[in-house]
């Protein structure tokens, strides 16, 4: 089964529009995970727009406790921006997904272009894994791309999945469901784990999990949105439900 990993940025965006402190990141993690979600992702950006540093480091030690010693803490980020990585490895999450985004990015929009930036990526990896920290790429679905994570270093890589929710949205999935899913088999071959994410929601996860072997689905945009109308844990629960079934 696929698990689950629920970005909990859009909790910290809300937070933010006021400053009492509500609502909260720690209680929305604890309730994703009471609901059954495998592990929490968080993605801090130098504005500080959604999650702050603060938010990383009381997260790892919610985190700490014995109750939760099974949950996975991924964080995800550019590692060339400034204390990104002196704060990942102080940390020490279960993975870092490294992200290509600029400072100024609105949200994730590519993955990485290993022709080019596999030499400065390299030392990263090599440093993030010597604190024990699974490292996952953010890659698109290029065939010609995915073999050079492993290369780089990589254990994992993640698929951009928003070509697939734009697909799916407009009725046209079939034109680049069969990108994603050779671009998984590939992944597979050349050694690397799978996890997918961005655009992911109710209506588009089943589809795309029907894919082999895709390890973790990371999912916060939508899965917030649609908490709004069903709840936070009941929503967790109807991603679990189908996930369960793919």
């Amino acid at each position: 089964m696929t698990k689950l990993s629920v970005n909990i940025n859009r909790v910290a965006l809300l937070r933010n529009s006021r400053n009492i402190g509500i609502p909260s990141v720690i209680n929305a993690a604890k309730i994703v995970i009471n609901a059954g979600a495998y592990g929490v992702t968080v993605h801090p950006r130098p504005d500080q727009r959604h999650i702050k540093p603060a938010d990383v480091y009381e997260l790892a030690e919610m985190l700490a406790l014995p109750e939760f010693k099974n949950i996975e803490f991924n964080i995800e980020g550019n590692p060339f921006e400034s204390n990104f990585m002196d704060m990942v490895c102080e940390v020490k999450p279960t993975q870092c997904t490294l992200v290509p985004d600029a400072p100024d990015a609105f949200t994730s929009d590519s993955g990485w272009n290993l022709s080019k930036d596999s030499d400065r990526l390299k030392p990263i990896v090599q440093k993030l894994k010597s604190f024990g920290i699974r490292v996952s790429l953010f890659m698109d679905a290029d065939v010609t791309q995915i073999p050079l994570a492993k290369d780089v270093g990589a254990d994992r890589i993640e698929l951009y999945t928003e070509p697939y929710a734009t697909a799916f949205r407009d009725g046209d999935v079939e034109t680049v469901f069969p990108k994603y899913f050779e671009a998984a088999k590939v992944a597979l071959e050349s050694g690397l784990g799978v996890n997918a994410g961005h655009d992911l929601n109710l209506e588009n996860l089943g589809k795309f999990c029907s894919i082999p072997n895709i390890l973790e689905v990371s999912i916060g945009h939508a899965l917030i949105a649609e908490a709004l109308e069903m709840g936070l844990h009941n929503t967790v629960k109807a991603y679990l439900e189908i996930l369960s079934s793919t």
